[in-house]
């Protein structure tokens, strides 16, 4: 446990004036509450001796007889008295009963005299407890530090403050306590008013001892048995007070955590009842804050089915007996107060199920855990500085559909295998810079047990994963991305999560994240568990973590995974396994509505954010306004952009086929523009397209290895230049053959020089480079992405010849032409349709270049327009088409 500071024994002047009005009624008469001690009347008697003399001789035979005490006090336990009250110190760090090894019964009279302040050189000597059974546990002065001997004639005389025996706890309270049941421990633990002053009452399993400590005052609680210490002291109010606590070997003083009142207000209890707190993870969770003038880390959960739950980590051994939370009436949230911990410590919520069995959970708001396999959760406070400002103020400056945006897809932990976040900052920025990317976006980085997931099985949604640093690493990377011009976008995966028994599945002994209903709840092809999108603190839940890590983490992008799997009731189950929903069909209500709500909340409060959905079918309005309502009925989702997978799918179809097939096949390169203005798309070449036996990109070409690059170059040439945004996963972008293992992660031997085909690799690469310089500087390419007027075909049906062209404008109307041909043959003179109001137009990318490995048949020349019509326009260029290629041309 981190140590608390030695109190500084300084004395309120509320505690004085309680202590006068005590020594005086001690002087003058017995006191009520001094009338209810059992065997205190004789010490009493000399107490009131005490005050009342009023010679010199008879003060300093006063002050002699506490030095004898003192030095009595001093003194060891006898052997025998020490073991019956002792506690090995090994079994107090093991996971041990809740009831704790204190015999019911003993009295304070066992415990050992002395008590020791951790980092004091000399501690206050206690009366020996025996005395304090008897009614006299005297008030103690502050420990010091040892300077000098004590000359005790020349000390102010100090009264003993009158420990009473308290009122009995009530048995069910303390069955409850013991059990972890217990809705209320505030309620009868700490200090409360009483008849006859205020009782104290600490809960501390194998503790030798309990002392109240009011700065100068001390008292010892009397042993009531099974951890549970007690005393009532003739105070009129409740005091600023602290708990010394002794154990085997040690005496730690601290503040009692069950005096403090609630760390969440009222308003915060009805935006979580309500499901509407957008800031979620500021009140759940693990927080080190000062509370009521006293530092240390407030823990809150929710978890509404409960019978009572408790909080465990290393600072408590991980025996969560002694530190009951309280539940917050009808919100479900439990929370404590702990003085005295902070950063660092390792946790968990012991809770307590509805059958009265007990499960040990991480924190589902956690945002730190430990490095998997470890599951504990790891009590954090940020203290990184950002340096991103100038990104984060012209990031908003124009919509995301209408601007250049080019991605780069990364697993971090297998992009260069080893690396720490902090060590990726300074190799990877670099990297896509010098490529070209606008943006990154990373595979779930949240925190999951099974590294072969990749990220998609999630188990600490508010926490980067610990096996590349710490939260403020992963800050830092994101930081140094923005100051490298490049956004971030993160996997987010709100759709279901795994069934690990510490982590969300039947969190508090009953379904809760996951839906009640067993078909609604497993999802039948991951083994997970899908969220129950109807209920709102669920609802909560997600919808604050995905502002979390645009807040937090200055995410620019959340790319949505598994979107259709939510939409849909019957997403891959028979006719039986599902229910359709209120009016008969298939769509799932509750995803809809939160997907809306998620959309809506992050554009409200993050702007220059971009939601991107992964949905593989043909939902209605996945990108359109979520008050705008469609055909179907329904309003839009409200997402940014949508992953266009049926071009992906179809495209790659076409260029896998043999050059002699593909006129067969040439619909499939075409059909994507009969949808293309349905959504904002991204056009994504991912890592599911690259594993699983699906080949590399490279190695799904036809022919010899020349062929497949040059198939390669061509293909990428015609992604970019289609409408839609574009997203390449790494490896792919210099034509690695194998495909990807989150192992080893992309092959970068192949572009070391000593490696006979470097430089074919390194061709796609510096393609790649060109690409993207040209698309940024030629708004054609990506202003009108979204406009069908930004688009014209110049001849789609030539299916014979493997040939597309076609038109891209920008908003001013300034053309592009994007010829590809997929045949492994030149074409000479291939005549092209074109607008007459064009003088030249100028070869300004060919992906056959030399450079890049291509043959090198190439236009260095300006090309002018004929008189001559075709493909239904005004004039024609006639142009040497490369084998396998795409050539972009623009006026000149």
């Amino acid at each position: 446990m981190t140590p608390s500071p030695p109190s500084d024994g300084s004395i309120p002047k509320k505690q004085a004036a309680a202590r006068k009005a005590v020594a005086k009624k001690a002087a003058g008469k017995k006191t009520a509450a001094a009338k209810k001690v059992v065997a205190q009347k004789a010490t009493a008697e000399k107490a009131v001796a005490k005050k009342t003399a009023a010679k010199k001789a008879a003060v300093e035979t006063s002050a002699a007889k506490k030095a004898a005490v003192a030095k009595a006090a001093a003194k060891k336990v006898p052997p025998a008295k020490a073991a019956a009250a002792k506690v090995p110190a090994q079994k107090a760090a093991e996971k041990v009963p809740a009831a704790g090894k204190a015999t019911a019964g003993k009295t304070a009279a066992k415990k050992p005299a002395a008590a020791r302040i951790p980092g004091q050189k000399a501690a206050a000597k206690k009366t020996p407890g025996r005395k304090a059974a008897a009614g006299t546990a005297a008030a103690k002065a502050p420990a010091k530090k040892a300077t000098a001997p004590r000359d005790p004639a020349h000390e102010p005389a100090v009264e003993p403050l009158v420990v009473a025996l308290s009122p009995a706890l009530d048995a069910a309270d303390r069955e409850r306590l013991l059990r972890g049941t217990h809705h209320d421990p505030h309620g009868v633990l700490g200090a409360h008013p009483a008849p006859g002053g205020i009782v104290f009452r600490a809960f501390r399993p194998y503790a030798l001892s309990v002392t109240v400590v009011c700065g100068d005052l001390r008292a010892d609680l009397h042993d009531d048995g099974d951890g549970f210490f007690s005393g009532l002291l003739p105070l009129q109010e409740v005091p600023a007070y602290r708990l010394l606590v002794a154990y085997e070997g040690t005496v730690q003083e601290t503040e009692d955590a069950y005096r403090f009142l609630p760390t969440l207000g009222e308003l915060d209890l009805h935006l979580i009842g309500e499901g509407r707190h957008e800031q979620l993870w500021t009140v759940l969770g693990a927080h080190p804050t000062t509370h009521q003038g006293v530092t240390g880390t407030s823990f809150s959960v929710w978890a509404p089915n409960a019978r009572g739950v408790r909080l465990a980590g290393t600072f408590n051994f991980w025996d969560g007996t002694g530190y009951p939370m309280r539940s917050l009436g009808s919100s479900g949230v439990w929370e404590l107060f702990v003085p005295g911990i902070g950063e660092g410590e390792l946790y968990k919520f012991d809770i307590t199920r509805p059958d009265g069995s007990h499960t040990l959970r991480a924190d589902p708001l956690a945002r730190r855990t430990e490095a998997p396999p470890a599951t504990s959760s790891v009590v954090h406070a940020s203290h990184y500085e950002w340096g991103d400002e100038e990104w984060l103020a012209r990031r908003a400056e124009r919509p995301v559909h209408e601007s250049p945006f080019s991605v780069y897809e990364v697993h971090l932990p297998s992009w260069r295998p080893g690396l720490t976040y902090r060590q990726l900052a300074e190799q990877l920025p670099a990297y896509v810079r010098d490529l070209g990317f606008t943006h990154v976006e990373l595979m779930p980085i949240a925190e999951h047990p099974f590294g072969g997931s990749w990220g998609y099985q999630v188990t600490g949604f508010y926490a980067p994963t610990a096996r590349l640093g710490t939260p403020d690493d992963f800050k830092y990377l994101v930081d140094a991305l923005h100051r490298a011009g490049i956004g971030v976008l993160m996997d987010w995966v709100p759709a279901h999560f795994p069934r690990d028994d510490w982590a969300l599945a039947e969190f508090d002994g009953r379904p809760l994240y996951e839906h009640e209903d067993p078909l609604r709840a497993a999802h039948p092809d991951w083994g997970t568990l899908e969220f129950d999108f109807g209920r709102r603190e669920v609802r909560n839940f997600l919808v604050a973590n995905a502002v979390y890590w645009c807040e937090e983490f200055h995410i620019d992008g959340l790319r949505v995974d598994a979107v259709a799997s939510m939409l849909y009731l019957d997403y891959s189950r028979e006719p039986g396994q599902w229910t359709p929903n209120e009016h008969g069909g298939r769509e799932n209500l509750d995803a809809v509505a939160f997907l809306q709500e998620m959309n809506a909340t992050v554009y409200r409060r993050c702007p220059g954010v971009v939601t991107i959905a992964e949905e593989s079918t043909a939902w209605d309005g996945v990108t359109r306004a979520t008050h705008h309502r469609g055909p179907s009925g329904f309003g839009g989702l409200g997402f940014g952009l949508k992953w266009n997978m049926g071009w992906m799918h179809d495209s790659l179809q076409y260029i896998g086929k043999e050059p002699v097939h593909r006129k067969y096949h040439h619909h499939e390169m075409t059909f994507s523009m009969v949808y293309a203005y349905s959504e904002n798309y991204v056009l994504p070449i991912s890592h599911d397209e690259v594993v699983h036996g699906k080949r590399s990109l490279v190695s799904k070409m036809p022919g010899d290895w020349w062929q497949r690059r040059a198939d390669l170059r061509a293909y990428l040439g015609f992604m970019w230049a289609h409408p839609g945004k574009q997203l390449l996963f790494m490896g792919q972008e210099f034509a690695q053959g194998a495909e990807w293992s989150e192992a080893h992660g992309p092959d970068w031997w192949l572009l070391d020089p000593a490696y006979g085909a470097e430089a074919d690799h390194r061709g796609v690469r510096d393609l790649v480079r060109d690409l993207n310089a040209v698309y940024r500087s030629t708004p054609a390419l990506w202003e009108r992405d979204t406009a069908s007027d930004g688009f014209q075909w110049v001849v789609g049906d030539a299916a014979d010849d493997n040939v597309l062209a076609f038109l891209r404008y920008d908003a001013d109307g300034a053309p592009l032409l994007a010829v590809s041909h997929f045949s492994p043959v030149v074409r000479h003179d291939y005549r092209i349709g074109v607008p007459d109001d064009v003088p030249a137009w100028l070869e300004v990318l060919n992906t056959d270049s030399e450079r890049y490995g291509g043959s090198g048949v190439c236009q260095p020349h300006p090309v002018k327009p004929e008189a001559q019509g075709w493909h239904g326009r005004p004039a024609s260029i006639r142009l040497t088409l490369p084998p396998l290629a795409t050539v972009w041309l623009r006026p000149a």
